[in-house]
């Protein structure tokens, strides 16, 4: 299918400027589609089709963009906050043209794992109750976690609002005063880690998302950091679709 538009918007989404700056640099002769130089901004043109160069050099065009980033304590899964620092506020300058938002959301005290893309069809399908996406998380717990609360999340937890979860995992890495467990979920309920130990008696002291589908967060990437998915976690998240 084309995806036909005009030559400034396709400028203007890759990063080249306002379209006030971008048809400047159209009448100086600076731009070229298929090895001619335009003098029109507004043209039409194909980007996945025609080969367009903006200074001698040829412009790469990507329609979305996703982003997976380690999101601090702190900031707040938005696009805009009137309080708090949001995530999209510690996007590279380099995407902000792309105009990104986060697929679902992490409280302000949870880090870990997110994905950002401007992509709304793939995030939709990714936060549907229908397509169990299953979450894997990190976290320090203030109490002894036992056998019996595996067994108990393993059948579903019946939440404070008196809704029963679908069957998570529960794999128990210490266990103690405080202890140190990994849970995976399949659905994304608000607070819904936290709420699942507030069940059995016990608080989430530190909460960490480390997996999502099959995407993996790296240890190398620093709290506040992002960095592009590679063709093949793309193709990952979109058999969810």
């Amino acid at each position: 299918m084309a995806d036909i538009q005009r030559l400034d918007k396709v400028l203007a989404n890759s990063g080249f400027g306002t379209r006030k700056e971008i048809k400047k640099l159209v009448k100086a002769g600076r731009v070229m589609v298929d090895g001619e130089i335009v003098k029109d901004s507004s043209m039409h043109v194909d980007p996945e089709k025609n080969e367009i160069m903006v200074e001698g050099e040829k412009l790469e065009y990507k329609k979305y963009i996703y982003l997976l980033m380690n999101k601090p304590a702190g900031v707040v899964s938005a696009t805009w906050d009137n309080r708090y620092s949001t995530v999209v506020d510690l996007v590279p300058e380099e995407y902000k043209h792309f105009n990104v938002f986060p697929v679902g959301r992490l409280d302000r005290d949870t880090e870990g794992l997110l994905l950002l893309t401007n992509d709304g069809q793939l995030a939709h399908n990714l936060l549907s109750p229908k397509k169990h996406v299953p979450k894997t998380y990190y976290a320090i717990i203030d109490g002894r976690v036992t056998q019996e609360d595996a067994k108990v999340f393993k059948d579903g937890v019946t939440l404070d609002d008196g809704y029963t979860t679908l069957p998570a995992h529960l794999d128990i890495i210490r266990s103690g005063e405080r202890s140190e467990i990994q849970l995976t979920i399949m659905e994304g309920k608000f607070h819904q880690v936290k709420r699942m130990f507030e069940a059995v008696g016990k608080k989430v002291k530190y909460l960490k998302r480390i997996k999502m589908g099959d995407l993996e967060l790296e240890p190398d990437l620093k709290p506040g950091d992002c960095r592009e998915l590679s063709g093949e976690e793309i193709d990952s998240l979109k058999k969810y679709t």
